[in-house]
């Protein structure tokens, strides 16, 4: 049997990839991080069959070791670009965090009344619907990381003229344009894309939790965005500035933050993509999935648009008469309760399922955010509030992963994009609707009507998918 001079026989793939066969495959010793993955992969293919009859040759070694490589250089770039999605997940989520809080009380200094400030943040959510839109369908085609980086700048253009604006007409054309998110929490068309990208970086098994990091990160940056609400109040405190040129100054941060995006974008590599084909046919039974979902999802967000953190912010304003410090700490307290929520999700779902878990956490939370209005005194009222908040999110990463599990991974754009579209759309229609609510009726209004809505869409979708299980449920 031939030997490489100085060098010896090496027992097992496992000796392979730990780089005992020096002289034979390693001239050099690899790095830790790679021998350990590529002994791991080696031992599970000895593991597996052997070397079939003793066969030990030299090329034998050298084209599994080629393998392996491969495979370790692949999981690394994969693994890069989760953490490059993570990184522009947490920027964007810090402006939109900021924007949440303080578009509300923005707009009301610029002397519009409640249902013109509805009509604004209407407009944003269309915009961001619009945009959810045209990167369904076409998103793969044009490209995913150029279609991230378009969707980035006219963020920050949107941002820019928000902040030079004065006039109702042209407040709407910049919500419009930059896609401003009253939400308080980032649902826009850059989140249609990366995760239809973000399942192709873990296994079946380890889904649920990726999307749990990332929604976590997403609420860190929430939470610290509304913090960052607080700066208006910083800025008249240390300098001379008045009320509404500081809100201004704020929406200019707001802009700087939106563009660190852009940054992260850029280092994603060429795997995120999809061959430029036709477009992907939908199975039929994907197409009566998404059906259903689609409508349930659209009374989701109906009763979502009624409860933006933009007029829910503003409800606590005007209803308790608490300032903008008050109101971003709230809410910085919520994205926390938010972001810790996500990992339970995460753990309840691999013991009840996706499903259950989705149902029977948010019920919960519509009841909770229903006694809010009723309470007699801030404090109060933001515990439950705080309640609600440690409970609602947790169907967040669950749906997520429950849609991404129940199409094929070719369809993966398409059905984050329809679901994620059907959900703007409702959240674009029901601000307006809830500022008329606020003016003609109740402040309270808006989140009673959000809530019932919420109820509703969790009893029906418990019925209609409890019997549906992803891939890691079936088995």
């Amino acid at each position: 049997m031939k030997r490489e001079r100085g060098g010896h026989e090496p027992d097992t793939l496992a000796d392979v990839a730990g780089g005992k066969a020096r002289g034979t495959l390693f001239h050099q010793q690899p790095v830790n991080g790679q021998a350990i993955f590529m002994g791991q992969c080696a031992q599970r293919v000895d593991d597996i069959g052997g070397f079939h009859g003793g066969v030990r040759y030299y090329d034998y070694y050298r084209n599994i070791n080629r393998h392996v490589a491969a495979t370790y250089n692949a999981f690394m770039i994969e693994t890069r670009d989760r953490h490059w999605l993570y990184a522009a997940v947490l920027a964007r989520s810090l402006a939109t965090g900021m924007m949440g809080v303080l578009l509300g009380i923005y707009l009301a200094s610029a002397e519009l009344d409640a249902k013109a400030i509805g009509v604004v943040i209407g407009l944003g959510l269309a915009g961001a619907a619009s945009a959810t839109l045209v990167v369904t369908f076409l998103s793969d085609r044009f490209g995913r990381r150029r279609t991230l980086l378009v969707i980035t700048a006219l963020s920050v253009l949107g941002a820019f003229l928000l902040a030079a604006a004065s006039s109702p007409f042209v407040l709407g054309f910049a919500a419009f344009i930059g896609m401003v998110n009253g939400m308080g929490r980032d649902r826009g068309a850059a989140l249609v894309v990366e995760q239809s990208v973000l399942p192709a970086t873990a296994r079946d098994s380890q889904r649920t939790l990726a999307f749990a990091q990332y929604n976590v990160l997403q609420d860190i940056g929430h939470a610290a965005g509304s913090l960052l609400a607080a700066a208006p109040t910083l800025m008249q405190r240390f300098t001379p500035l008045d009320d509404a040129q500081s809100l201004r100054m704020s929406i200019l941060v707001y802009a700087a933050l939106s563009l660190l995006p852009f940054v992260a974008y850029l280092r994603l590599s060429k795997r995120i993509e999809v061959p430029r084909s036709p477009r992907t046919a939908v199975s039929a039974q994907t197409r009566q999935v998404l059906l259903k979902l689609s409508g349930l999802f659209a009374i989701d967000a109906i009763g979502g648009g009624f409860l933006t953190t933009a007029l829910l912010a503003y409800f606590f304003y005007e209803r308790f008469g608490v300032g903008i410090e008050a109101i971003g700490l709230l809410f910085f307290a919520a994205r926390v309760a938010n972001a810790l929520s996500h990992f339970a999700a995460a753990w309840l779902a691999r013991r009840i399922g996706l499903v259950n878990t989705m149902v029977f956490t948010h019920i919960p939370s519509s009841f909770l955010l229903l006694t809010v209005p009723f309470m007699p005194t801030f404090p109060v009222a933001a515990a439950l509030f705080l309640l609600r908040e440690s409970l609602v999110e947790m169907d967040v990463p669950t749906r997520q992963s429950y849609v991404m599990a129940v199409v094929r991974p070719e369809e993966r754009t398409f059905a984050s994009g329809i679901t994620h579209l059907v959900r703007m759309a409702g959240w674009a229609v029901a601000p307006a609707i809830a500022g008329i609510l606020m003016t003609g009726t109740s402040l309270a209004a808006p989140l009673v009507a959000g809530a019932t809505l919420k109820i509703l869409y969790d009893l029906a979708l418990w019925r209609a998918f409890r019997r549906l299980r992803p891939p890691e449920e079936s088995a």
